[in-house]
């Protein structure tokens, strides 16, 4: 454990001395943002047009009616720059070759990649903290439901696990950062758009496979409020899977 700690500990040094983390969670705050902000101004005006043909205050669900689309377009932000947090983290050790002193190092494989993945999934839990202004600075004028927004945001965490595990995996597969964030992308709108298919599959068995590979299904399924035994495991064993296919290729090369 102490040697995880460790190296967890060098990681987020070498996120918070670079830009990367800083470009990262500005990119991410200024969209999430202006997302919020429009879905507030289209809240407001749904509520002032019921009003008119009410005479009174309608009651509409605000975590449908503004966090719900609000996170749903936050997740596919994420996906879009979560590679860039990953893509360094085995691929510039190996194009500096400091990666040879890591696997001569009296450190297992398994604390390498729990190590840097966890390093980056701290670095991802505080962008999902620091969005956190958006929910409490509403709750100054309404009343908000905060059981829902809570089931939201720990899909967010749980995608966002995913996530790094696969852009840890796409890391350790190349020494150029740039290839590292594309596969990364490409594992992740993969896996993002495997649901399109179920419309032409159908509910052939291709159909169900695609439909439950879909992780926007599983996402979605937290944003409205709702913790599925099927969902948790589909996030924890896609989360296992990246780490595990992470650490078979890292010991195929320590072996080279």
């Amino acid at each position: 454990m102490r040697n995880i700690l460790t190296l967890m500990g060098k990681e987020l040094r070498l996120y918070f001395i670079s830009p990367i983390a800083y470009v990262v969670a500005m990119v991410f705050l200024a969209i999430s943002d202006f997302l919020f902000y429009n879905q507030i101004q289209y809240f407001s005006g749904l509520s002032m047009r019921m009003m008119q043909f009410q005479n009174n205050l309608p009651e509409l669900n605000i975590h449908d009616a503004v966090f719900r689309p609000t996170l749903f377009n936050m997740s596919f932000i994420l996906l879009l720059i979560m590679p860039l947090l990953t893509m360094r983290l085995f691929a510039e050790e190996k194009k500096e070759h400091t990666n040879e002193l890591l696997m001569t190092s009296p450190i297992t494989i398994t604390e390498i990649v729990f190590g840097k993945f966890i390093a980056a999934l701290v670095v991802y839990l505080l962008l999902l903290v620091l969005s956190l202004h958006l929910p409490l600075m509403l709750s100054l004028a309404v009343d908000i439901s905060w059981k829902p927004l809570f089931t939201s945001y720990l899909g967010l965490f749980l995608m966002g696990a995913v996530f790094l595990s696969m852009g840890l995996f796409a890391s350790a597969l190349t020494d150029n950062q740039m290839i590292a964030a594309v596969i990364s992308f490409g594992i992740l709108i993969g896996l993002w758009m495997a649901g399109a298919s179920v419309h032409t599959a159908g509910e052939s068995a291709l159909g169900q496979i695609a439909n439950y590979l879909s992780m926007s299904n599983h996402l979605d399924q937290f944003i409205k409020g709702l913790i599925s035994s099927r969902s948790l495991t589909y996030f924890i064993s896609m989360t296992a899977l990246g780490l595990f296919l992470t650490h078979r290729v890292v010991e195929s090369q320590r072996w080279k």
